[in-house]
């Protein structure tokens, strides 16, 4: 069962996995609101919907400000007509040994990565009551919301509450006929595991690409994951077919971590 005609928002779009979901969704019927930081590339995902022969329109926002966030949907539905999917999406990686993390560095991570889904989450179901129909609310977990990881216990941290926030608004808007759920990637060939890894490598004095390699090789399948592969995975949450799955965060790993 398809997609067909559903508007579905994005943040984080503008590259890596949520240019992967973005294009997914549009292959798959559905016409996409670009939500990112930078325009340029937002403006280019666009495009790309665009040729695939769906609706797009972009909106640059900060998903760490409330504001920002309602406006986004605000403007998915007048420009797109409806408004039935969030995907939220954007996070930023941060890697930092625990005894050296500082308030500021908190307090961004913190901001990005589980404000950004609470106000989304927030935004999204207040637009669904109101339109009085049903939605589907997808946020952006990780491996790391399943198991904290050396050197990465913040960004673990900020996974981990995005299930809790997944696993509440599932029961608190069940009743309006709202599904919430997550999915937890894990290490995806994009510019975030390029900075962890960079990161990795200053702090542990591993050769550049080590760490990324030796999390490679520990994926039972064989390869990294790609955007589409996680793509795939949201492609589902969004349609029907997962109309009666609510409040769960699956791995997508290739079989990495085992839950």
């Amino acid at each position: 069962m398809s997609i067909l005609g559903k508007v579905a928002l994005v943040t984080g779009a503008g590259q890596g996995i949520g240019r992967g979901i973005a294009l997914r969704l549009a292959r798959d019927g559905a016409d996409v609101a670009i939500v990112d930081v930078n325009e340029e590339k937002a403006q280019l995902v666009a495009k790309e919907v665009e040729a695939l022969g769906r609706k797009a329109t972009t909106f640059i926002a900060d998903v760490g400000n409330r504001d920002d966030v309602r406006a986004a949907i605000e403007h998915a539905e007048k420009t797109l007509g409806g408004f039935d999917i969030i995907v939220n999406n954007a996070g930023i990686a941060q890697v930092q040994a625990l005894a050296d993390v500082t308030p500021e560095e908190v307090e961004k991570i913190f901001r990005i990565n589980i404000q950004g889904v609470l106000w989304g989450i927030q935004a999204a179901a207040a637009s669904f009551k109101a339109r009085g129909k049903p939605g589907k609310i997808i946020n952006a977990s990780s491996i790391a919301g399943h198991e904290g990881y050396a050197l990465l216990g913040v960004y673990s941290a900020t996974k981990f509450a995005v299930r809790a926030l997944t696993q509440a608004a599932a029961k608190e808007y069940a009743s309006a006929g709202i599904t919430v759920n997550a999915y937890c990637p894990g290490v995806v060939g994009t510019d975030m595991w390029v900075t962890i890894d960079k990161r990795m490598a200053e702090i542990t004095g591993a050769n550049p690409g080590e760490t990324y390699e030796k999390f490679v090789n520990g994926i039972a399948l064989g390869r990294a994951e790609t955007p589409d592969d996680v793509a795939s995975f949201v492609s589902y949450l969004a349609g029907p077919d997962s109309d009666y799955m609510t409040g769960q965060a699956p791995l997508i790993d290739g079989g990495l971590v085992y839950r």
